[in-house]
């Protein structure tokens, strides 16, 4: 073999030798460093105390100022309250306990209704078609058409009629009138879910889902009378306690207050309805007698409100005198200004034992901030 050839044939093993030894370590220190993060994940985060850095918050100030208000509000109270504001033309969000899902109670009436009318824009359902409600229609608490049909075995409407007593009287039999001729439950829910409304539950019915929260099985003789709340009382108060607490927990007709209030923001830009059933169902909101001294009592002068109330059951047997703890004591509405601005506001009251005074000033501390909000945004 040539001499020189010899020779760099030797260098060149030699430099392959190098180069693979090389190669080796690497792959050494590479499985070294890839047992060492994942024996300490802190090795690639920094320290183990370190936390993600949370998004700036980069809402106008006044947005957040009336977060700030909000929280102090709804922290105050006592008892387990959401709020939401939604600035609707500007379409900035503000709320405390906004995500929770809380009773809605007779603010589901307002979904109702919404079926109802959109049912009838696309031509299935004709309002001016008229029901009859009898004895066995009848459903329990609120509802001023009793005494009509009581009176005279029965009572005749249109079902725009109905709709008009179920949101401006809140009453229960003209609202389940309206819900069995609109296909009952599956089709309200089905309407929620095709108008993009997530967050927002629709129950049994008022029927089952009182009778349920009770610990009892509905009966017809629930509907006339005290028989309800006499049956009431023989079940077991831990039986209710624990029926009491799972509904809170998880309502089956529950809403968060920011679901809710976007909801609303969406009726009043004509997002969910034509324009002549928009217009109708603000019409009967505004028109509501249920709730005076809830949002509505603390509007400032020129302002207007189209809203739904909502009020659930008492769990406590007390003595006179005395405050039961309550769920789902709400009121939800459209607050409008004299210069023709709009917010969409809800309060929910998953539950209290505070005074109804109490629960009232809280409402009206909440419009007042959405006040002051509008007067900082007018500046």
């Amino acid at each position: 073999m040539h001499p020189e050839r010899a020779t760099g044939g030797n260098r060149i093993a030699v430099f392959a030798a190098i180069i693979g030894i090389a190669g080796l370590l690497g792959m050494l220190a590479w499985t070294y460093a890839e047992r060492l993060t994942a024996a300490s994940p802190s090795a690639s985060l920094g320290t183990q105390d370190s936390a993600p850095t949370p998004p700036a918050d980069t809402r106008p100030a006044n947005v957040r100022q009336l977060e700030t208000r909000l929280e102090e509000i709804g922290t105050a109270f006592a008892g387990q309250v959401g709020i939401a504001v939604v600035d609707i033309a500007g379409n900035h969000q503000a709320g405390f306990n906004a995500e929770t899902l809380m009773p809605q109670q007779s603010v589901s009436k307002l979904w109702v209704a919404l079926t109802a009318l959109d049912q009838a824009d696309r031509g299935e359902l004709d309002l001016r078609s008229t029901g009859t409600v009898r004895r066995e229609d009848l459903t329990l608490f609120h509802q001023p058409i009793r005494k009509r049909v009581l009176a005279s075995g029965s009572f005749t409407a249109s079902y725009d009629e109905f709709m008009r007593r179920a949101l401006v009287e809140s009453d229960n039999t003209a609202n389940d009138m309206l819900l069995k001729h609109v296909g009952g439950p599956v089709s309200v829910r089905e309407i929620l879910e095709a108008k993009g409304l997530t967050n927002i539950r629709f129950g049994p019915g008022e029927r089952i889902m009182q009778s349920e929260l009770a610990g009892l099985e509905w009966d017809p003789s629930f509907s006339l009378g005290n028989t309800f709340f006499e049956m009431r009382k023989l079940v077991p108060h831990s039986e209710r306690r624990a029926i009491f607490d799972a509904y809170v927990d998880d309502p089956v007709d529950g809403a968060s207050a920011m679901a809710l209030s976007l909801g609303l923001a969406k009726l009043a830009r004509g997002e969910l309805l034509s324009p002549l059933s928009t217009s109708h169902l603000l019409e009967l909101m505004r028109d509501a007698k249920s709730g005076p001294n809830r949002l509505k009592g603390g509007l400032p002068s020129g302002w207007q409100i189209a809203h739904k109330t909502g009020t659930g059951q008492v769990l406590d047997i007390v003595p006179p005198g005395v405050i039961g703890e309550q769920t789902g004591y709400n009121d939800i509405g459209i607050l409008t200004t004299p210069d023709d601005a709009q917010y969409a506001v809800a309060v929910m009251i998953a539950h209290t034992r505070s005074p109804v005074p109490d629960r009232m000033d809280m409402m009206h501390a909440v419009v007042e901030a959405v006040a002051e909000y509008d007067a900082a945004r007018a500046e």
